[in-house]
């Protein structure tokens, strides 16, 4: 195991990035692809210093620090690859296995946020204090059934709500688009976002939801948790997430937490799994809910037949 991710993890990522890891020109000798990688996977599943990471590595703090910054870059130019969304046959799967789950037909993701806290950044630092007064960047992701994520949003400060994020994301405008969205399958998302015929939100608890509302947000919270759980793996897995991420440049925050993103889906594609404890507190961001559903017709109307048919699950 090296540092949260196998042997064989390890060497495929390896394989991949080690031609962009070496000087083809004349110049100062880099150290080998093999330990830049190593290096930069400690920091990024650890919350160690940059001086406790030279000290285990035996290299200056430039060297450590330049070899992480190189990795985390080459790995988030390989999201493209890495990071997809579903389409044709893969929709279908990603439907079916879904509805595994609690029966809530036609989901291709769910789509939630999480911050991920950083030291206060000199310019403006108060635009990064989220609700739970630490400083933090956003990261927007839907995933599939797996927890690997097709989509992620990076770069916002924490003091943006999760409605304000998702409308300057491209998912946004991908609403209604029959190509992302065939056979008017749709998202699940909580109640801080806006009902639409492809993104399914809970129906507001009032005190006097039906059993049928009451049944539908049971079976729509069960499959929803799905990014839940894969942001609480992606966080334990690559610990320098889970509490602050040590980084002060905040322009290259973005590139690191996708690299991690795309090292994510990656343990997932090679079955790459280990054993933590799955911390809830960790991952519940506590954002404000809303019910935004006014005026979304049918969204509205497709939400009611989805609460009609589907089989009751919720134990009263």
């Amino acid at each position: 195991m090296f540092h949260r991710i196998s042997r064989v993890t390890f060497e495929f990522v390896l394989e991949i990035i080690a031609p962009k890891l070496r000087r083809n020109f004349p110049g100062l000798e880099m150290i080998y692809p093999e330990k830049q990688f190593l290096v930069a996977i400690w920091r990024m599943a650890t919350p160690d210093s940059y001086r406790s990471i030279c000290e285990k590595f035996d290299l200056s703090v430039s060297t450590a620090l330049l070899a992480t910054r190189r990795v985390t870059k080459i790995l988030a130019d390989l999201a493209p690859t890495f990071i997809t969304w579903p389409t044709g046959n893969r929709c279908n799967d990603v439907w079916a296995r879904f509805e595994e789950i609690r029966s809530f037909p036609q989901v291709i993701g769910a789509i939630d946020g999480t911050h991920i806290n950083i030291p206060a950044p000199r310019v403006n630092p108060e635009a990064y204090i989220n609700r739970k007064g630490h400083h933090s960047i956003q990261l927007q992701a839907i995933c599939d059934h797996t927890t690997r994520f097709t989509h992620c949003y990076i770069g916002h400060a924490g003091s943006v709500h999760d409605q304000r994020v998702f409308r300057l994301s491209d998912i946004q405008d991908a609403l209604g688009n029959a190509e992302k969205f065939p056979d008017d399958c749709h998202l699940l998302g909580d109640a801080a976002y806006k009902l639409h015929d492809n993104l399914m939100v809970p129906y507001r608890d009032n005190g006097h939801l039906t059993e049928r509302q009451k049944n539908y947000n049971f079976c729509h919270s069960s499959t929803r948790v799905t990014i839940e759980r894969a942001f609480g793996f992606l966080k334990n897995r690559f610990r320098c997430l889970l509490h602050q991420l040590p980084m002060n440049r905040t322009d290259l925050i973005a590139h690191f937490i996708l690299a991690c993103c795309v090292m994510h889906n990656i343990c997932i594609l090679k079955n790459d799994d280990f054993d933590f404890f799955l911390l809830n507190n960790e991952v519940d961001d506590d954002v404000p809910r809303q019910d935004a559903a006014y005026g979304v017709q049918t969204g509205v109307i497709k939400r009611d037949l989805i609460c009609e048919r589907l089989p009751m699950r919720y134990r009263f």
